[in-house]
């Protein structure tokens, strides 16, 4: 990192969708050079404070992505201003391991599943709806041309992992998004990147496009 912040004289972060991670290029050259935030930044950071501290409601949270280690904090503040959390992505099977489901080969933190049973009970407290998906697209390798199944989140098979929401979630998480006045989103549903895993976000954003 050092050597990156010989190249400049200032950095400036106007990347507000890769703010949160630790990387030499975002965090790291901030402990070298005078930092700022870019125009885009402070524009992204405006709309989500004024829309977090006085949210219109019914306020649906839409949340995704890979880690629940990464969401935690996002987690704890939503369940004080929403009203419907909708955990999709793979940190959906964390909270399945909470709920002590199996769920094959998908993407887990083992150590993170106490923190998943602690977030949806503080929901639960709170009368704040956290729903996890209720079926899900299964593959048996981590590819586009792999054998895939939509199954049940209750019948995850021993072998396979699971890469996207189901078209039953879908449906579910599209009926809380039209009860919506605000929708704050974070984190695709699957693994949009391959075909196959892409239709639980396209399916979330029609759902979200509808609203407007």
């Amino acid at each position: 990192t050092s050597e990156l912040a010989k190249l400049g004289e200032v950095y400036v972060n106007d990347a507000f969708g890769t703010a949160h991670r630790k990387h030499a290029s975002t965090a790291g050259l901030a402990d070298y050079l005078p930092a700022y935030a870019g125009y885009l930044m402070e524009r992204e950071i405006a709309t989500l404070k004024g829309m977090l501290d006085e949210p219109k409601h019914p306020f649906v949270a839409i949340l995704g992505g890979s880690k629940v280690s990464d969401k935690i904090g996002v987690i704890e503040s939503l369940i004080q201003k929403a009203d419907t959390i909708l955990v999709g992505g793979g940190m959906c099977f964390t909270f399945f391991l909470a709920q002590g489901k199996a769920i094959g080969t998908s993407l887990k933190e083992e150590e993170q599943v106490e923190t998943a049973q602690r977030l949806l009970a503080k929901a639960e407290e709170a009368g704040v709806k956290l729903l996890l998906p209720v079926d899900v697209v299964v593959a048996d390798k981590f590819a586009e041309d792999a054998n895939t199944a939509t199954v049940s989140v209750d019948e995850i098979p021993d072998g396979m992992m699971g890469l996207d929401v189901g078209p039953e979630t879908v449906k579910l998480f599209a009926a809380e998004i039209e009860k919506a006045a605000t929708v704050f989103w974070n984190g695709p549903m699957g693994v949009f990147e391959m075909a196959p895993f892409a239709a639980g976000s396209k399916g979330v954003a029609d759902a979200v496009a509808a609203t407007a």
